[in-house]
């Protein structure tokens, strides 16, 4: 099954496993972790402890379905669940 990015922007993403691909913090780049909680800014994902990660400043690849998608984190910006209603 294939994803659409629009579709993707509506899913949940808590249990879904990221890699941070590009981001302006160059040390959070080639962080996997699956994210564990989500608030209005920043991810939070667990790989041995908990990372805040800023929705705005990074470039994130998903896993879902066996597929990985790009997209910038900056679409995500906002409550998960007023994302939801879009």
């Amino acid at each position: 099954m294939q994803i659409s990015s629009k579709k993707l922007l509506r899913q949940e993403l808590i249990g879904t496993n990221i890699e941070i691909i590009d981001s302006k913090n160059k040390d959070l780049i080639g962080l996997k972790g699956k994210i564990i909680n989500e608030t209005k800014n920043m991810f939070m994902k667990n790989n041995h402890k908990i990372k805040k990660i800023p929705k705005d400043d990074v470039i994130i690849s998903i896993e879902m379905n066996k597929n990985k998608i790009k997209i910038p984190g900056k679409y995500f910006i906002g409550r998960p669940e007023d994302r939801l209603k879009k």
